[in-house]
């Protein structure tokens, strides 16, 4: 068990979401010392954790000790609580901080999002939702955690970088004191924008990177579809304020680099299924985790209609999901575009 450095009262925390993520990082805290608990919504999951005292559907081989405490009613997940870390589908955001307002009104309370998307009908990133949600939020009090870490991994203690962005560095330095191990390392950053655009977008590229794996193609074609997509993230960020050096950092192309490679990652894998010819419905379906990346690419195809921004790949990825464009035509399209340099005004 990995100690705190502090002598303190230890804060208390409680994780919303009981999916591969939010069990690591419950064990995650607990091995530190934190008093941890875990929500999970559905009662029929909710009684295996229970009974069980393992998640099986996501994290086979990692018990979850009895300090843990579970919880399937809300209300009493967040109860007496100091930090509440978001480990749900972006979509679920809303709809539970509808519920929470009157708790997270109070000054002291810290929101973590570990969630990587952008809602479809407002085209929000999290910490805008929460605003929105909650106005009389302080946003000094909101940090988003990012960065390139499939969570099988970090249960496992396999070195992992990540970083911690809120507004205010001194919250932002709270929750790497927190999540710091020598197996995680944890930066900081000032850049909200930036660090949730990136984990959101990335997603959209990795479903392309899953096409092309799909289709047949090689890794040349993936080197150039990873690279030029940093550029469409880095010229969509800027446009809506983020700084352009987030993008160079863990959330921006180490998170990209991670999901378009890895074969853990989800949105990659369905984007080779798609590539093979299959449905989305029925790759959706037949999926036990979330793809974030499909509700993603719908958000990112408007967010650069909103702001005027070229997005090729993006595109691509959004008219092939839900326009049922041939994928061997959208990269076709790609590799003939007007010819132009490669360095120009983003």
């Amino acid at each position: 068990m990995e100690p705190r450095t502090d002598l303190k009262k230890p804060e208390n925390i409680v994780i919303l979401g009981a999916g591969n993520w939010g069990t690591t990082v419950a064990l995650h805290l607990y091995e530190k010392n934190y008093p941890v608990g875990l929500w999970e919504y559905n009662k029929k999951y909710y009684k295996e954790l229970i009974r069980f005292r393992e998640n099986r559907r996501f994290l086979k081989g990692f018990p979850i000790p009895e300090k843990i405490e579970i919880y399937n009613i809300l209300e009493e997940a967040v109860k007496e609580k100091d930090i509440i870390i978001f480990a749900i589908p972006s979509h679920s955001v809303r709809n539970v901080l509808y519920k929470l307002k009157d708790i997270i009104k109070k000054d002291k309370i810290k929101i973590v999002s570990l969630v990587k998307g952008i809602e479809n009908n407002t085209l929000m990133l999290m910490s805008q939702v929460i605003k929105q949600v909650i106005p009389e939020f302080d946003e000094k009090n909101y940090i988003a955690l990012s960065g390139p870490s499939f969570a099988n991994e970090v249960a496992r203690k396999i070195p992992t970088a990540i970083v911690s962005a809120s507004k205010s560095i001194t919250s932002a330095k709270k929750i790497q004191k927190i999540f710091m191990t020598p197996a995680l390392r944890v930066y900081v950053n000032d850049d909200i924008t930036g660090v949730e655009l990136g984990g959101a977008l990335k997603n959209v590229i990795a479903i392309a990177a899953g096409i092309c794996d799909g289709v047949g193609f090689g890794e040349n074609t993936k080197a150039a579809l990873i690279t030029r997509s940093v550029v469409e993230i880095t010229r969509l960020g800027t446009k809506m304020g983020a700084k352009i050096e987030t993008f160079s950092g863990l959330s921006g192309i180490g998170d990209l680099i991670l999901t378009c490679m890895g074969k853990l990652s989800r949105n990659r894998f369905l984007g080779e299924e798609i590539g093979k010819g299959k449905k989305l419905e029925d790759v959706l379906n037949s999926m036990v985790m979330i793809a974030e990346g499909v509700k993603t690419a719908k958000s990112a195809y408007f967010l650069a209609k909103k702001f005027n921004v070229e997005t090729p790949i993006m595109e691509k990825v959004y008219k092939v999901l839900f326009e049922g464009e041939n994928p061997e035509k959208a990269v076709n399209d790609l590799m003939t575009r007007q010819p132009k340099a490669e360095i120009q005004n983003l």
